[in-house]
């Protein structure tokens, strides 16, 4: 028997990662209906629980993908944002 807990929460860093991952492209694609806020909010925070469940170790591939996906979208709300201000 172990005295650790199969499920914690720990384990839901990768799933939340990569589901404000998915938002945070998906807002960013329509920046023109949602604004600003939402992909920024959505990608930082897939940034922050991806690299938090990456150090936890646990879920390493859902974490990889939802940071590189949060990371992706503030880049590419960083970069439309650099082009298109005055």
């Amino acid at each position: 028997m172990t005295t650790r807990p199969t499920d914690d929460a720990a384990s839901l860093y990768g799933r939340t990662s990569l589901v404000l991952g998915v938002l945070a492209v998906m807002a960013a694609v329509f920046i023109g209906y949602v604004g600003v806020a939402f992909p920024l909010l959505f990608g930082s925070l897939a940034l922050t629980f991806g690299t938090t469940g990456l150090i936890k170790r646990v879920n390493r591939v859902q974490c990889t993908i939802g940071a590189t996906a949060g990371g992706a979208a503030v880049l590419y709300l960083i970069f439309l944002l650099a082009t298109f201000s005055g």
